[in-house]
């Protein structure tokens, strides 16, 4: 089945799958990169696009701005680097200090100078893709505009896009935007399944135990807007690192333990290891969607992208989903 994949009419050589880079740079501290943070990057860089992974998710906050930088000596070491891959990072972020409660801001003075401290860090000229991180309440659509606006026309940034965004703030900004929104990167998972219940699930009582979702997915898929998924793997819910969990409860912890070994039985039938399973989930649903993994085992890159060769049957795409949730369909 030939999915719908927007990403592809602006990058044609763009990888279905995406790698996240929050997990590089070292810790969230204040601390300076050492050569061992800059040795995993090179590592994780180098394997990623060994399998074909050539888009790299950034954000202006990820290690306090520690993984950008190590992207930085990267194309300092390759001077071809910087044209082999797909650079997208975000903004809009800003964590609480001595004077200030943590916030979101999408000012034009403060998406402008988010970008060029980004574009600083990483050392490079220009962002492939620069999305608005969180929707700030206080966002003015025309004021967004003029720093696109600026921001394209200095050549700092080439595309645009959102994150976590739902329908109604997406066609907000579309309506003052110079520019179309390329993609909305949401949490999607076999864990993260929200977006799939509003469907299923409405006209139901068990949509009243949704968060307001609304008709996002089918107004990304009709306007050609790239949905990308963050906490594709489901933050290793069901490979081993929730398990012993204290949060989950007993209802909770038997969904797990349930989808792990529905999980491990497809993977033996596919021939791929779990973590594959769980990112051809989501590739299965006919959005289109680019998932984003952000592990720094290399192995577990490699692994993944073996979602690639198979496609799940429906019924097996219904059983995992089925299972996840822990209770039958309406």
């Amino acid at each position: 089945m030939q999915q719908k994949f927007p990403l592809k009419n602006k990058f044609p050589t763009s990888s279905r799958i995406i790698y996240g880079c929050m997990g590089l740079g070292g810790g969230w501290d204040n601390n300076p990169v050492t050569p061992e943070n800059l040795k995993l990057t090179h590592e994780v860089v180098e394997t990623a696009l060994s399998v074909g992974i050539n888009f790299f998710d950034h954000a202006d906050i990820y290690t306090f701005g520690k993984a950008e930088e190590t992207f930085s000596q990267l194309f300092k070491t390759d001077s071809t680097l910087r044209e082999k891959i797909i650079l997208q990072s975000k903004c809009c972020i800003r964590f609480a200090d001595d004077k200030e409660v943590g916030r979101y801001d999408a000012s034009k003075d403060y998406i402008i100078k988010s970008v060029e401290g980004s574009l600083k860090r990483l050392g490079t000229e220009y962002l492939d893709i620069l999305l608005l991180h969180r929707p700030d309440p206080l966002m003015e659509p025309d004021e967004i505009a003029l720093a696109f606006e600026k921001l394209k026309k200095e050549g700092k940034v080439q595309n645009f896009g959102v994150s976590n965004m739902h329908q109604g703030q997406l066609a907000l900004l579309t309506r003052s935007l110079p520019y179309p929104l390329l993609v909305n990167q949401l949490e999607m998972s076999l864990a993260k399944h929200d977006w799939v219940d509003i469907g299923t699930t409405f006209n139901d009582c068990q949509s009243r135990q949704l968060r307001f979702i609304g008709e996002t997915i089918e107004y990304c898929r009709m306007n050609e807007i790239q949905l990308q998924a963050w906490g594709a793997l489901a933050n290793g819910l069901y490979t081993g690192a929730a398990l012993c969990n204290e949060t989950l409860d007993e209802k909770d912890h038997e969904n797990v333990l349930n989808t792990k070994a529905l999980l491990t039985k497809l993977a033996e039938k596919y021939a791929v290891y779990a973590d594959a399973i769980l990112i051809a989930w989501l590739l299965r649903h006919p959005a289109g969607i680019q998932p984003i993994i952000g592990t720094t085992n290399l192995s577990r890159i490699k692994s993944v992208t073996q979602a690639l060769r198979i496609e799940l049957s429906r019924e097996d795409w219904y059983a995992l989903y089925v299972t996840a949730r822990g209770h039958r369909l309406p």
